[in-house]
């Protein structure tokens, strides 16, 4: 709760009052500012793979020390005819060849590149983890309005269902209930209205997540919502055959009429879903809060495979945690989305992904993934990229092991010099690490 002269952080919701806020805070406590740090901090959030490689040099550093310890003492001890300096050279070079360098670096390296990689195109990976998390997806969750459509709405029609009341008056009673939210679907109302609301003939005003405002308008009680708003305060309506979202109005306890807003889907959101399965991503859903005409119809044009239609925020979670129970093995989960009404399912989700240029700070501040340009198809480019990536630390990790493994051998056997031992130290690291600078191109 906040009074005058409180400080208001941004990312709150203003659930139920009219506030008139001053900014106070400059550029480096802002959420473009706190997603640099995050990117900057993404190294701490390690990858299962890199968390191996340390735990792996960790017992595996002494153990080839006492290794090449043990080939300088005990064969001259033991053999007949052997000598010190030829087996303490052989385990010098036994110890010059097992040093884990090109693992610790070119491996955690891998990562930062394809981190890196990711970010030249927009999209911005906070850990190793979850660029590892993104080669096994399973299911992908989406999002309709300002994720696969462009959250752009605009009026279509506007239908009065009582005879003192016109086109105008049904829209300027909408545009009033709707003035002081920031909502895209009450953006397009004012739009549409075009004409300025002296804010003296609003008096109380309370919005209600999931359903709508009810407002006081030159005295009258105004409600704008979906169904369930006027159904709440027991105000029948018949139902709107539009397609599109369907604003229901209602003045001083009587249906008034309806409002039909459409919106526009994204140029590139089939081409996401066809990307995706081409992927290998076996099931793909969108949840959203919607009418479910409008949400079958925009599944039905961009080929999702489900659809949760007419869902507040908490069904969302409900139906998220369904989604997360019925997944197979070690498959990941992802959610897609950018409203505020999405940061406890991209929370939730195993790798959570918002959109960066349109979206809300807190679903920003929750996602584990930023898509900034607001393209769903940069998902698909996201999970080609890990791909690459783990390709790339794997092939690190097969190649120092065996060459290694290799001059180990020989070198034990007294086969290979100190120039084969430099070089299946530092040869491999700098092989390993220019490989690992593949990861910055493009999946």
């Amino acid at each position: 709760d906040v009074a005058p002269g409180h400080d208001v952080l941004s990312g709150s919701i203003n659930l139920n009052g009219l506030l008139t806020i001053q900014v106070s805070a400059g550029f480096s406590e802002s959420t473009v500012s706190r997603i640099l740090k995050l990117v900057e901090d993404a190294s701490s959030h390690k990858a299962p793979v890199e968390n191996f490689i340390t735990k792996f040099a960790r017992y595996y550093t002494p153990a080839v020390v006492f290794a090449a310890l043990a080939l300088a003492i005990f064969p001259p001890l033991f053999l007949p005819g052997a000598h010190f300096a030829e087996w303490i050279n052989r385990a010098l070079v036994f110890l010059v060849v097992s040093c884990p360098c090109a693992l610790v670096i070119s491996i955690p390296l891998g990562f930062f590149g394809g981190i890196g990689g990711a970010s030249r195109n927009g999209i911005l990976v906070k850990g190793g983890n979850y660029l590892e998390a993104l080669n096994n997806v399973e299911t992908v969750v989406f999002d309709k309005t300002g994720t696969l459509t462009r959250g752009v709405f605009t009026v279509t029609e506007v239908c009065p269902a009582v005879p003192t009341l016109d086109r105008d008056g049904l829209l300027y009673y909408a545009a009033c209930a709707e003035r002081a939210s920031g909502h895209p679907i009450a953006i397009s109302i004012r739009e549409a209205w075009g004409k300025a609301i002296p804010m003296e003939k609003i008096g109380a005003y309370e919005e209600r997540a999931g359903q709508g405002i009810r407002a006081e308008i030159e005295g009258r009680e105004v409600l704008a919502g979906n169904r369930l708003l006027l159904e709440n305060f027991g105000i029948s309506c018949p139902q709107a055959e539009s397609v599109g979202t369907v604003i229901y109005l209602a003045i001083d306890g009587t249906f008034a009429g309806h409002i039909v807003i459409a919106d526009t889907i994204k140029p590139d959101s089939r081409k996401t879903m066809t990307e995706l399965k081409a992927l290998g991503v076996k099931n793909i859903v969108m949840l959203t809060g919607d009418v479910r005409a409008t949400a079958e119809a925009v599944g039905r044009e961009i080929g999702v495979d489900r659809i949760h239609a007419q869902l507040l925020p908490h069904e969302k979670v409900e139906q998220m945690k369904a989604l997360k129970t019925g997944r197979t093995g070690k498959s990941s989960l992802v959610f897609v989305g950018d409203g505020i009404n999405d940061a406890p399912v991209l929370a939730m989700a195993d790798v959570g992904v918002a959109m960066g240029a349109l979206g809300s700070d807190a679903a920003i501040e929750a996602a584990d993934v930023v898509l900034m340009t607001d393209e769903p198809s940069r998902l698909a480019l996201g999970i080609r990229i890990a791909r690459k990536t783990r390709r790339i630390v794997w092939q690190n990790i097969v190649f120092a092991l065996g060459v290694k493994a290799i001059i180990l051998a020989l070198g034990a056997l007294g086969i290979a010099t100190m120039w084969e031992a430099v070089f299946g130290d530092v040869g491999v690291a700098l092989i390993a690490i220019l490989n690992a600078m593949r990861a910055l191109k493009n999946g």
